[in-house]
């Protein structure tokens, strides 16, 4: 990879991490309201648990961009952590804080799925 990409890389996710931050400092979605009214207070319970997912799914984010820019700092940015072959540019150019190439990614979805699947079993069983 150029310097020239890398600097391009290294920018978007700086920029993607300033954007993050900014949100993830907003946290007024999740503060509890109490209403005399049981309707609404269902109806904010739900909007905060979406607003809850969200901050998660968006911290979670934050985390791989930030790893993104140490590998950048690191020198190993866009080789796989798994397998260490090269990211692809499309796969870089899509989702830049990837720390996969597609073939890894896939297995690690289909592992993570499958361990997913097991301890929803497992709770099962023991619910039972």
């Amino acid at each position: 990879m150029t310097k020239q990409e890398l600097n391009k890389f290294k920018q978007i996710l700086e920029n993607k991490r300033t954007e993050l931050e900014t949100v993830l400092r907003n946290r007024d979605a999740i503060a509890i309201e109490k209403s005399p009214d049981a309707l609404d207070e269902v109806q904010h319970a739900a909007e905060r648990e979406l607003a809850i997912r969200n901050l998660d799914r968006e911290s979670n984010l934050l985390r791989n961009v930030r790893a993104a820019l140490r590998r950048i700092a690191e020198g190993s940015f866009g080789a796989c952590l798994h397998c260490e072959e090269d990211i692809s540019p499309k796969r870089l150019a899509a989702v830049p804080w990837t720390a996969y190439c597609i073939r890894c990614q896939e297995m690690a979805d289909r592992h993570s799925r499958r361990e997913d699947g097991e301890m929803f079993e497992e709770l099962m069983v023991n619910a039972a």
